[in-house]
């Protein structure tokens, strides 16, 4: 370790003045086995610092055939490794200038031990949640009903929080999030997503019991609706249900549930159009609306996201084209809707690129870069900046 003398000797040899310096000087050694493999270095924005300096934890999420990504309560961040020119050393006992305060008058030596050093760093980018995934997992076993006597429940396949947590590439608030999307539910302590037809045949109940009983459709009583319907479903799945299509609310300590047009409207369509491959529009809008409750009125405009009119076809047709079946990354996810239609209106485009666009980005600049725009009888049409394999 050097001495006082050996510093200021080394400092007339570099030719620097010592009151240009500061009066502490730290004296750096190399402690025994010391690798660049012993340490990863992490840079953080002030609101991640805040949210580690508060107690709370940063993980890192990612099967072995994805790309880690590192996850907070509530976002989710791209991890990048950064090069620098410069090595990096770690030294917990190191002082900076502003924790020296300048209380020292005369100079003396720190001695302080290097416990590691990088070339390189982790940088984090905040990026959209992976949560397709989440879906595709819980419809290995979804949910059909209670089992009926003598039949053995599928136990196969289920997830908890902690196992979604464990293979969702998304912090636990945007997992819950988008649980409640997918109008999944917590069944026995695991999440599961209900079948389809069984979701269905819910809502049916609810609304058939809305019209014998003649209720509004904004004014559905939540215990009355359970007594009614406990015979022929759990409890449980007919609040659920409500949960889905309606929203609770409080009038005399009674809880209400008004139920949501678009999503029951949204919900009796994707019935209409899971098993036709192109519905002629006219036809499927005539028994779309008679498919629906009484005094609830269908619009296309309903199934934004979810279905896709054709207007060039003759006849016109509707196919289901829903946002969730489609790639997550933004490349793969344009080279799919170019490969399902040569060219696009922005009205037509814009439900399937919303969920793409990044903070403070538009759907205008994903095209400008993803897309290539032209005139199309008097309409703007966008169509692939590259070949497109069909």
């Amino acid at each position: 370790m050097r001495t006082l003398e050996e510093v200021k000797a080394t400092l007339e040899i570099a030719k620097l003045k010592e009151k240009d310096l500061q009066p502490t000087i730290h004296c750096l050694s190399f402690g025994e086995n010391v690798s660049s493999a012993d340490y990863c270095l992490m840079e953080l924005d002030d609101t991640l610092c805040k949210h580690i300096e508060t107690g709370e934890s940063l993980i890192i999420r990612g099967d072995k055939d994805e790309r880690a990504v590192l996850c907070s309560g509530d976002k989710t961040y791209d991890l990048k490794i950064a090069d620098t020119s410069n090595l990096l050393l770690f030294v917990p006992e190191c002082r900076t200038p502003d924790q020296l305060g300048g209380s020292e008058d005369s100079p003396q030596v720190v001695h302080a031990q290097v416990w590691g050093f990088c070339n390189s760093y982790w940088e984090l980018r905040k990026q959209r949640p992976k949560l397709k995934k989440l879906k595709k997992l819980l419809m290995e076993n979804p949910y059909e009903g209670p089992t009926l006597r003598g039949q053995e429940e599928n136990t196969e396949n289920r997830y908890t929080m902690e196992d979604l947590l464990e293979r969702i590439q998304a912090s636990e608030q945007e997992i819950k999030s988008q649980l409640e999307v997918i109008h999944a539910c917590q069944i026995d302590g695991y999440w599961r997503v209900l079948d389809f037809d069984y979701e269905i045949k819910l809502l049916g109940h609810v609304t058939q019991l809305v019209d014998s009983e003649s209720w509004s459709f904004n004014k559905v009583p939540l215990q009355t609706s359970l007594d009614e319907l406990a015979p022929l479903e759990p409890r449980q799945m007919i609040e659920h249900c409500l949960n889905c299509y309606g929203k609770r609310y409080t009038e005399n300590d009674e809880v209400f549930y008004a139920l949501h047009e678009e999503k029951v409207c949204r919900g009796l369509a994707l019935l209409l159009l899971q098993n036709a491959i192109k519905f002629n529009l006219k036809e499927f809008q005539e028994v779309w609306q008679q498919s629906v409750p009484e005094g609830m009125s269908t619009r296309l405009e309903q199934l934004k996201g979810v279905a896709l009119v054709d207007r060039s076809s003759h006849p016109e047709t509707i196919c289901l084209l829903r946002i969730e079946d489609l790639p997550e990354d933004t490349q793969e996810r344009f080279n799919h809707l170019f490969t399902l239609r040569e060219k696009w209106t922005e009205e037509d485009i814009t439900p399937y690129i919303q969920d793409l666009c990044g903070e403070k980005q538009t759907t205008g600049a994903l095209l400008t870069k993803y897309a290539r725009s032209s005139t199309q009888n008097g309409i703007k049409v966008f169509n692939s900046r590259r070949p497109v394999a069909t």
